[in-house]
């Protein structure tokens, strides 16, 4: 039986392919009599045995060394290109978190999407998520694990532009596209030179590599460079971070697995390299300054934000931008645990937002209030939600915090400010969308506002069974320090960053009309956060407006050099050939005069330019 599940690993990727697959027939429209909802079943039935097969494998490997099954794909004399997965606790558990996250998300999306006419399409779509995010997660190959991303770039692409006759949703879909192309693009370079200077792109040969590897300084700096583009555009970090805010326009129920998920396969292929990463200081150190950057400018930008949907996605930057200073800081398991914990919490946040805008028919923040005693599940979703993400004892993200502030607390003491920071300032953002939400009069669009079906409520419930029990879980895997260990002093700190930001969040003046105050120096601050302080406009100003000059001079010079001088000769020729004509006499001893006359002058010319008239007497 042992045998038989690790020969069968490598199948947990297609529970979700066959899925789609089998979608296709409504979501193209071959199969309309039943209405699209079949598709959709089939599509729960297949994501709940990649489930089950997971947890067997879980539950198979968990005290276990990790093991790797090859499969060989192509190979070149010495260039070998292999399929190769990773069965090791870590790799099997992720894909535990993806299937379960990914059926919760499915039996929400029947809720949510019930009266959608292309639901097929979207459980499709849906399909070909999952399979790349699980065959991501058991990836063993940098090769495969690059294919992947790619994957899903294309599936983000179309599940945010699945709204397509709305022209601000398929901008927004082209957006997060291209932007993700300019970090695969640097990626694929890497991946490129890896092969040719490690002979392979399994991570255990790239690893043995790495070890012994003799790089010059400016070679290691731009491999590291080219390796971590990639995981800046899919992680939406600075300066690659304005699709994530567009991409809200799709439906909410993708919104649920682009937020906790997506964005956390780039941090995985982050962790992943770390090693490689170690070969470069100038790589490290760019992932600290970006994951700063990140962390602290998108927890601000969030908190001037009026829409639910845009306001949450900015803190899932921020704390992707956590993860890429745990990994610039070499605390790989502390990025796995903030991984972890982030995305069951953030999934439960965008349930609970995607109830609030599903039952109102708004995103407008100002336009809500007073739902608590209306929806009291999606109230305690999002209440639990927002305990997760911030350091709140004894919750999840408040372990993984408190472990990495631990380990750098003498070492780098300035990490510490950030996380508290981050916290504090991720608290008070929730705190302000929860009274804006929950708390207050009812508007005129909450006053009717009834609780959500059970389709929705359903898996918002048992995400929140899970958030509470997932400190249990930590325990049972022997991942939660001892109290013996733990410095009091960072704990109270970070608790107090908790509370703080509660305070402040509680006690703060949210008028209807606060996001334009009257007082001009909040009204700069509201508009530059508002904004994202000005960086699409400073794009436009700079980087857009160069690659339009560099398009208008590359059009002038194609229409009139290119095009002109390939019109100039076949005028010539045209022109040569209408003078010519004239000259036929029918005349042959003429014709041989003529050719006589044009030899001659080529072998003048000719012996002119070799030098060999030089050589004659006179």
């Amino acid at each position: 039986m042992n045998q038989f599940l690790f020969s069968t690993s490598w199948w947990v990727p297609l529970y979700g392919l066959i899925g789609a697959l089998v979608t296709l027939p409504w979501g193209m429209g071959i199969i309309r009599r039943t209405g699209p909802r079949p598709a959709a079943y089939f599509n729960l039935l297949t994501t709940l045995g990649g489930l089950l097969h997971s947890l067997l494998l879980f539950n198979h490997m968990w005290d276990r060394e990790p093991e790797t099954l090859v499969i060989n794909w192509f190979q070149s004399a010495d260039f070998n290109l292999s399929l190769a997965w990773e069965i090791s606790p870590v790799s099997i558990g992720a894909t535990v978190l993806i299937t379960g996250l990914s059926l919760l998300a499915q039996v929400y999306a029947l809720g949510y999407m019930e009266k959608d006419w292309s639901l097929a399409r979207f459980f499709a779509l849906f399909g070909f998520f999952e399979m790349a995010l699980t065959a991501l997660a058991m990836s063993d190959s940098l090769f495969l694990s690059y294919a992947l991303l790619e994957v899903l770039t294309l599936s983000t692409y179309l599940l945010v532009g699945f709204w397509y006759a709305q022209p601000l949703v398929v901008t927004a879909a082209r957006d997060a596209f291209l932007t993700k192309r300019v970090g695969d693009l640097l990626l694929l370079m890497g991946v490129v030179s890896l092969s040719t200077m490690a002979g392979s792109l399994n991570f255990s040969d790239l690893y043995e590599w790495a070890q012994t590897a003799d790089l010059s300084w400016l070679t290691s700096s731009l491999l590291g460079l080219a390796l971590i583009a990639g995981p800046v555009g899919k992680c939406a970090q600075f300066p690659l971070h304005l699709w994530l805010d567009e991409a809200m326009e799709g439906p909410n129920p993708a919104s649920v697995l682009r937020n906790s998920l997506v964005v956390s396969a780039g941090a995985y292929v982050l962790y992943k390299v770390q090693p490689l990463l170690s070969l470069s200081p100038v790589a490290l150190n760019t992932l600290v300054v970006i994951g700063t950057l990140t962390a602290v400018g998108a927890t601000l930008v969030s908190l001037a934000q009026t829409d639910i949907k845009r306001s949450l996605s900015h803190s899932t930057s921020a704390y992707m931008g956590l993860v890429f200073l745990a990994v610039g800081l070499e605390q790989g398991g502390v990025a796995l645990m903030l991984l972890l914990s982030h995305g069951i919490a953030k999934a439960l946040l965008f349930m609970s937002s995607g109830s609030v805008i599903y039952t109102t028919s708004t995103q407008d923040l100002t336009e809500m209030g007073g739902l608590w005693s209306r929806m009291p599940a999606t109230t305690t979703a999002f209440i639990v939600g927002s305990a997760g993400m911030v350091t709140l004892l004894p919750l999840g993200s408040f372990w993984s915090m408190l472990a990495w502030a631990d380990g750098l607390v003498h070492a780098s003491p300035w990490v510490i400010a950030i996380l508290v920071l981050v916290n504090g300032l991720t608290a008070l953002n929730l705190t302000r969308v929860f009274r804006l939400i929950f708390w207050g009069k009812p508007q005129p669009k909450t006053r009717r506002s009834p609780e959500v079906a059970w389709q929705m409520a359903l898996p918002m419930v048992a995400l929140t069974v899970v958030s509470l029990l997932l400190p249990l879980m930590l325990q049972q895997w022997y991942l939660l320090p001892n109290w013996e260990s733990i410095d009091w002093y960072v704990l109270l700190l970070l608790l107090s960053s908790t509370v703080i930001g509660v305070g402040i969040g509680s006690m703060l003046h949210l008028h209807k009309a606060w996001s334009r105050s009257r007082i001009l120096i909040w009204r700069f601050m509201q508009d530059l956060l508002g904004y994202d302080f000005y960086i699409d406009r400073i794009y436009k100003l700079t980087i857009v407006n160069a690659v339009s000059l560099l398009s208008r001079f590359s059009a002038w010079s194609d229409r009139y050099v290119v095009d002109g001088l390939v019109n100039l000769v076949g005028f010539a020729t045209i022109l040569g050939g209408q003078g010519l004509k004239y000259s036929v006499s029918g005349q042959s001893q003429g014709y041989m005069f003529t050719i006589l006359v044009v030899i001659s002058v080529l072998s003048f010319f000719i012996s002119w330019s070799l030098g060999l008239l030089d050589q004659l007497p006179f």
